[in-house]
């Protein structure tokens, strides 16, 4: 086992959204438009990312919060906002229909000042800059690579840019998350290498949690002093445990564990749950 440590690659566009991101800022900045935008929830790693890439690249930024106008501004969402972002409350209950409206809009005028990205980067850019996460080092010798799931849009970039020799499986943070095998296979291009999902490790859907969970958590802080969060990367870690208790990988075959950065949603744990 080996853990590609993304965390570490930039303190603030952290793991995945470094790679997921870059074309789409690359794309704008050759554009008309001046704004970028996004999508995500009150303790949005890609929206933090977003403002501070759209700040270094002196564009203004707009992120859409799944939140209420009147709900405490979480740490995450003070961050984006001092990184110059500015944000549109638009709630729980329509927040699928209005983004969904939004970005066919955008499709429609494509000479728009604003440029809208989905939700956590998904698309064929976002694919086509997470596939060059395998580049970063040699990573041929690897015969499985394992990652957390939230839009798919890593798993995508992962499987387009693997080696004839490697498998690819994506540990899914969400339950019942039926269209997601859909949504990752419309950004694959690379038909050849074999792929998967694992459903049973999302410990109740999204950002839900167990005293399990965290405990894996703390023990790789104890043992290894890597830092996960409880979205993805901690049911990554746990998934991996039990898998290897299940014997799940192939004897001595080598497994490439992305850890895809990203620790914002700790925010909202009490103190003194994590040991980190």
């Amino acid at each position: 086992m080996s853990i590609l440590r993304l965390d570490q690659l930039h303190p603030i566009v952290s793991g995945n959204k470094w790679y997921k991101l870059r074309y789409y800022i690359e794309e704008v900045l050759h554009s008309s438009a001046h704004t970028i935008a996004s999508f995500g929830g009150p303790y949005s790693n890609h929206l933090v990312a977003l403002a501070f890439a759209a700040q270094e690249n002196k564009l203004k930024s707009v992120g859409y919060v799944r939140a209420n106008q009147n709900e405490p501004l979480t740490p995450s969402l003070q961050e984006a906002i001092a990184y110059g972002m500015d944000l549109e409350f638009i709630g729980r209950t329509q927040f699928q229909e209005t983004k969904n409206e939004l970005l066919q809009r955008n499709k429609r005028e494509a000479h728009l000042s604003t440029y809208f990205i989905d939700e956590g980067g998904y698309g064929a850019i976002g694919a086509k800059g997470a596939a060059t996460i395998l580049s970063v080092q040699d990573t041929s010798s690897f015969d499985t690579i394992i990652c957390a799931v939230g839009t798919g849009t890593m798993l995508a970039g992962l499987i387009n840019g693997a080696a004839p020799n490697q498998e690819i499986i994506g540990v899914p943070i969400l339950k019942n998350e039926i269209s997601l095998a859909q949504e990752i296979e419309a950004l694959v291009i690379n038909k050849q290498t074999p792929w998967s999902l694992l459903h049973e490790f999302h410990h109740g859907g999204y950002a839900k949690t167990s005293p399990a969970l965290f405990q894996c958590m703390n023990e790789l802080w104890n043992t290894e002093q890597i830092p996960t969060d409880r979205v993805y990367t901690g049911k990554l870690i746990f998934a991996v445990n039990e898998l290897i208790q299940t014997h799940f990988f192939k004897p001595n075959s080598k497994v490439l564990i992305i850890h895809s950065g990203g620790l914002q949603g700790n925010r909202s744990l009490p103190k003194g749950t994590l040991v980190f």
